[in-house]
């Protein structure tokens, strides 16, 4: 039973489509749509032999807390749950790359993505150089309909996530320095905003640990790299993270003692983004999972299945 969020069921109405079309039968696979009730319904039920959820981290362990013993034993419950993605950038990294890739892995799909890169720890001897070259290409990125081959970012999903940009905004204006973005322009149908680089934020501000699931990109400056992995790992979440820098030793320090389930390092394309299924598995550690084991591991597949042993004696 396959239920997608009320706001995006187009996906799972193709992927239904497509197991209609290769001939499953009727009642394999099924789909729900609607809003919460259908999902509520699901978790209750007792007759439901286990259940995955994407989504939220409270939303998350609720559903682990209710549905996991409500049965009166205990069932199964995989939850693929948040992340407050970082990404750490060295005195040594290629500037260039970095830019790119933090403004790919903040910025794209509107930052609407759990793996979406939110804090960056960059050093103090190529912080002002990272940061202007990041603002310029910030800037530089058309905003509209996502529809059109020169857009980058589309609108924000929904009201709700609009109005919660808006006061992100007004909090981040209060207690850090807005670089670029900030912004809520008028481009008709659709929730637009602009993508946001902040600065000086508060260290002990809620927005370095809150998912804001909204282009918004928070960045600090370091001067020792053992601080900046200290900061980074420093929230409940582990899901994704990036790392900048040309000298091994540093990038096999960063894989050595990063917390999160899936890593990338010198990626201009996405700094915290782009896991390939089937190659990559992906998933977190900490509270961005209920497992720790990632989805297109060999690992994965098993959660879902009952060992049962059978002995033959002749």
């Amino acid at each position: 039973v396959h239920k997608p969020a009320n706001d995006a069921p187009l996906t799972t109405y193709m992927l239904a489509q497509c197991f209609q079309d290769a001939g499953l039968p009727a009642g394999v696979y099924n789909m729900i749509p609607g809003g919460d009730e259908p999902g509520k319904a699901l978790v209750a039920h007792p007759d439901i032999d286990g259940l995955t959820f994407t989504g939220s981290y409270d939303v998350g362990m609720r559903i682990l807390r209710k549905f996991s013993t409500s049965a009166g034993y205990i069932r199964p419950v995989i939850t693929e749950m948040g992340g407050k993605n970082p990404t750490i950038i060295t005195a040594n990294a290629d500037i260039e790359k970095a830019v790119s890739g933090v403004m790919r892995a903040g910025f794209g799909l509107t930052g609407q993505k759990c793996s979406a890169c939110s804090r960056v720890f960059v050093h103090q001897d190529v912080k002002d150089v990272f940061v202007n070259k990041l603002i310029a290409m910030t800037e530089a990125l058309n905003v509209g309909d996502p529809t059109r081959p020169d857009v980058f970012m589309g609108p924000l999903i929904n009201e709700t996530s609009y109005n919660a940009y808006k006061k992100y905004i007004e909090e981040l204006s209060e207690h850090g320095t807005i670089l670029t973005g900030g912004k809520v322009p008028d481009l008709g149908n659709g929730y637009y905003v602009t993508p946001t680089v902040v600065d000086n934020l508060a260290d002990d501000h809620y927005l370095w640990q809150h998912e804001m699931f909204a282009p918004i990109i928070t960045i600090k400056s370091y001067s020792d790299r053992e601080q900046a992995m200290a900061e980074a790992n420093n929230i409940d979440l582990g899901l994704t993270a990036g790392f900048y820098s040309e000298n091994q030793q540093e990038i096999d320090w960063f894989l050595d003692k990063i917390e999160a389930g899936v890593v990338y390092v010198n990626r201009a394309s996405s700094a915290t983004t782009g896991a390939w299924p089937g190659y990559q598995a992906f998933g977190g550690w900490k509270a961005s999972t209920g497992t720790g084991k990632g989805a297109g591991s060999n690992h994965y597949l098993q959660q879902y299945m009952r060992e049962q042993s059978l002995t033959i004696v002749d």
